[in-house]
């Protein structure tokens, strides 16, 4: 693996993560699936801790789009079948991004802002505050041209025949490791995308900034790194 001496010097364990949604409505819309992989450098090697993966129980009397079952392959009857208590989740999510923790995901802001409402509405959302924040996208802008959905990284680093991109947490989290690593063996400088994340210029942050994150306006096939900018 990939030794992210950066990154481990400063941090105790990295959390990668990643959710499948009802919706894109931060606020409205809830988390059906969240996955997370951990990671720790035990005796000089990164070592996967612990693999998470939960399908995530329905406010009563919702359901699952259409669209997003046929995306994702979850259904209504799957969670009320497996589904686990939301708050179940929050302390989980709390335990994993405890003490000196990253917490990093391919489209961070998306996911971060469902984490948010999540851990609002059933937990505690300070459990996010002071955390550090990596976005991949941010990184695989900076890299490589457009198109920047997380196949086309899968695809551009080689990693096809490996992980896949299948719209499902567990799925999606595990090929985001490979993905990070893979931008690691490119080019050391993934602590300097810390709590540094990237948009498009032309539509702007899409719903409310994360505080603790800086936002600059990231073209698509820019010119130098987002963090010289």
């Amino acid at each position: 693996m990939a030794q992210l001496d950066a990154l481990f010097d400063k941090y105790d364990r990295l959390v990668l993560f990643d959710t499948e949604t009802t919706g894109l409505a931060y606020s409205r819309d809830e988390i059906i699936e969240f996955a997370a992989v951990v990671l720790e450098r035990q005796n000089g090697q990164i070592t996967v801790v612990e693999e998470y993966d939960q399908l995530i129980a329905l406010t009563p009397g919702n359901t699952v789009p259409p669209m997003i079952e046929k995306l994702t392959g979850i259904t209504t009857e799957d969670l009320l079948a497996r589904g686990i208590p939301k708050t179940q989740v929050c302390s989980d999510i709390a335990r994993m991004f405890a003490g000196n923790t990253l917490m990093l995901a391919y489209n961070a802001h998306f996911d971060l802002s469902f984490l948010f409402y999540l851990l609002l509405r059933d937990g505690d959302p300070t459990v996010l505050k002071g955390k550090d924040k990596l976005d991949l996208l941010t990184v695989y802008k900076d890299r490589h041209s457009y198109p920047h959905k997380l196949c086309n990284a899968i695809e551009v680093y080689g990693l096809s025949g490996k992980v896949v991109n299948s719209h499902r947490a567990v799925d999606d989290v595990l090929a985001t490791v490979e993905v990070m690593k893979a931008m690691e063996d490119e080019r050391d400088d993934l602590l300097n995308y810390v709590n540094l994340f990237g948009y498009n210029p032309k539509y702007g942050v899409e719903g409310k900034p994360i505080g603790s994150v800086t936002y600059k306006p990231q073209r698509f096939d820019p010119t130098a790194p987002l963090y010289e900018i």
